[in-house]
């Protein structure tokens, strides 16, 4: 298994750029059209990307909390595999894949990797042989003390995302009902906290992300119309106050998806009108009444992760 900073290029070739790529602070995301990771600095050109991987087959990319490194989801046929790249380029490492042998369980379709606040360790969902619910795990980033952190079932769990505190995780919680809550999750093994989420969204479609002070939530809720738009919610004490909208762009049938925080009051997110063309990367402030005043940050992009915090 490979180190998260000094590892050895993967046999497939799949290894990103040779450490030249120009980032600080910005935008990690895949494009539809190849899904490789790319960045885009905050000051660099939205225009003109940086691919940092060339095989393919990337899904939902994290960067971490010192902006370093990034780290992702790799699928190739039913196969999947927890890879990092560095954030300005150099060789791909796999943290972990399908049914290695840290996982006595069997561990499979590995999504939603998310880097600890030290980066020491990533927090993912998978699969298990055996059970039809996905779970939560734990590992470090040399590869070694593989933990599942929500082993007794009930819940699909799903999207975590790191506390600035290293102390817990949020995630998605599903009943298998389509009932979807937010669930705060102790990395001690304490008591899982669920939170409903108002009367207004009936579900989240993709994920919640925490605020870089950890006081807040963002996530993405589809109401009762069939449109998705971006909600924000106080977190106290693991429990997740009433949601309010934050965004509102677009006609009513647009999509607000995937949110990530860029600061601590503002969000990035998706945007998808009604006419079909590629999402882009918009940036809105939280505010206490939705917003319809958004800046488009990257165009062409999918699964958007900001960095550092």
């Amino acid at each position: 298994m490979g180190l998260l900073g000094g590892c050895e290029p993967l046999d497939d070739g799949g290894g990103g750029g040779g450490g030249t790529v120009a980032f600080t602070r910005g935008f990690a995301f895949v494009r539809e059209s190849d899904r490789n990771v790319y960045v885009v600095d905050d000051a660099g050109d939205p225009n003109s990307p940086q691919r940092l991987t060339s095989v393919g087959g990337v899904y939902t990319p994290a960067v971490s909390r010192d902006g370093r490194s990034i780290v992702f989801v790799q699928r190739a046929g039913a196969s999947t595999a927890l890879r990092t790249v560095p954030s300005t380029g150099g060789a791909v490492a796999t943290l972990l894949s399908a049914n290695d042998p840290v996982c006595i369980q069997g561990c499979f379709d590995f999504r939603s990797p998310t880097f600890s606040p030290d980066g020491r360790s990533v927090v993912f969902s998978f699969s298990k042989n055996g059970s039809s619910l996905s779970t939560l795990g734990r590992v470090n980033t040399d590869g070694s003390g593989f933990q599942e952190l929500t082993p007794n079932g009930g819940y699909a769990y799903s999207a975590p995302s790191a506390l600035p505190d290293g102390g817990a995780v949020v995630a998605l919680a599903n009943n298998g009902l389509g009932s979807s809550q937010v669930a705060y999750v102790p990395l001690n093994g304490g008591a899982i906290i669920y939170s409903l989420l108002g009367n207004e969204v009936l579900a989240v479609v993709n994920r919640v992300v925490a605020s870089p002070s950890g006081a807040q939530v963002a996530f993405d809720g589809r109401g009762a119309s069939g449109n998705t738009r971006v909600y924000v919610a106080e977190l106290t004490a693991g429990r997740m106050g009433n949601p309010r909208r934050v965004t509102n762009f677009g006609s009513a049938n647009a999509q607000e998806t995937w949110p990530t925080w860029t600061r601590s009051d503002q969000v990035g997110f998706l945007f998808v009108d009604t006419s079909g063309g590629d999402p882009g990367i918009y940036r809105s402030t939280v505010a206490l009444q939705p917003s319809n005043s958004v800046t488009l940050a990257v165009p062409s992009a999918l699964e958007p992760s900001y960095g550092p915090l």
